[in-house]
């Protein structure tokens, strides 16, 4: 049994096969260049979510509660505030393109409304964001003020 590297092909001896014995070259790439078959919007990145939700009041802790376990169940979360009629949840999330990480957001609170014990309130804001968008609001001082501390808290 030959072995053969993921995602690439067996040779059986057709064009561009080798010769037994015959070495493959070897070739380098300068740093920066992409692999030939590789689109921008085939490999997972990093946006930054901003959602609002709000809605009937509720008591604050069970909002906070609901809230942490949020936090629990859902990878990347970066921190959330909180008040007795709406909330604010940021976090990061990896997907393709911005198409995805919207529809995973706008999706978030309703997935989790049951399991986390979430107000039943409505999505009212989202804004996702990439990484280098999201860095350079911070370093020119008009983006959201970073994340920290991390977690749940009031308004």
């Amino acid at each position: 049994m030959r072995r053969v590297r993921p995602g690439t092909q067996a040779s059986r001896g057709g064009a561009g096969s080798r010769a037994a014995g015959e070495e493959r070259a070897l070739t380098s790439v300068a740093a920066g260049d992409r692999f030939q078959g590789e689109e921008p919007g085939d490999t997972p990145r990093l946006w930054h979510v901003t959602l609002s939700v709000s809605g009937k009041e509720a008591p604050l802790p069970e909002v906070r509660r609901a809230l942490e376990q949020l936090a629990h169940d859902h990878p990347f979360f970066l921190t959330s505030r909180y008040a007795v009629d709406h909330a604010e949840i940021r976090y990061w999330e990896e997907a393709r393109d911005l198409h995805d990480a919207a529809a995973v957001a706008l999706r978030l609170w309703g997935e989790h409304r049951q399991t986390a014990g979430l107000p039943p309130w409505e999505i009212v804001g989202l804004e996702v964001i990439d990484r280098a968008t999201y860095h350079q609001r911070i370093a020119e001082g008009y983006g959201p003020p970073p994340a920290s501390p991390v977690g749940v808290h009031p308004f």
